[in-house]
């Protein structure tokens, strides 16, 4: 079956440039003119996949970023005209998975989205993970859910699976690089602030719940947890 995707864009030169070139690609595509339209359509059907602008008239991005990480983990890719790191900041932290600036080039945020799917793809195809325990911490894989000192952790699955990862692979140290690779599916041209700023958020929140789980940086190469 075709994947579905959604995407929200006020202009309409780019709303309609997006969905023409996707479904070239082999996509199903619906297009909204604003975000509490494909909030709506949401609600009635899931997508495999969702593009929201920052900028549009009624909600904004981030706030329909908010609504959909509260129901669900689909991908969401965030567009902007404004290429600020706090615009960045924000939509990693609600949960988006990827970000591009505008002007974009529609053949890098087609590569990206089958980078997402294919990883996503795999990840389906392993076998479940057992239970993760390490010092105060444990994750249940199959559940998507985490503990620290016996109480919930709040994570977003970016923060899981990175944790995930890094316990897995306590003994060594993990190269940026290769979390891009296993864990958002891109290669090494794409920057690596998507993989520091979520180590940054997991580090506040292990610090907020007491754990004793340090992620160190090996500056120049990666991170590694002890």
């Amino acid at each position: 079956m075709k994947k579905l995707i959604y995407v929200a864009e006020d202009e309409k030169n780019i709303r309609n440039l997006i969905k023409s070139f996707l479904e070239k690609e082999g996509y199903e595509v619906q297009a909204f003119e604003n975000g509490d339209l494909l909030h709506d359509a949401f609600l009635l059907k899931n997508c495999d996949l969702v593009i929201l602008d920052v900028v549009m008239p009624g909600s904004s991005g981030f706030i329909i970023c908010t609504k959909l990480r509260e129901i669900s983990d689909v991908p969401i890719i965030m567009l902007t005209a404004r290429d600020t790191e706090e615009d960045y900041i924000s939509g990693i932290s609600l949960g988006s998975d990827d970000y591009f600036t505008k002007p974009f080039s529609m053949v890098k945020l087609t590569m990206r989205i089958k980078a997402m799917f294919r990883r996503i793809e795999m990840e389906g195809k392993e076998k479940p993970k057992g239970v993760l325990n390490y010092l105060d911490i444990t994750l249940y894989p199959e559940k998507f859910s985490a503990f620290s000192n016996d109480k919930p952790l709040s994570l977003t699955g970016s923060e899981f699976n990175l944790l995930a990862y890094l316990l897995e692979n306590k003994d060594r140290a993990v190269s940026r690089e290769e979390l891009l690779n296993k864990l958002w599916g891109y290669d090494t041209i794409v920057e690596t602030r998507a993989t520091d700023d979520t180590v940054k958020r997991l580090r506040r929140k292990l610090a907020e719940s007491g754990s004793q789980i340090v992620i160190d940086t090996v500056w120049g190469f990666g991170f590694r947890v002890k």
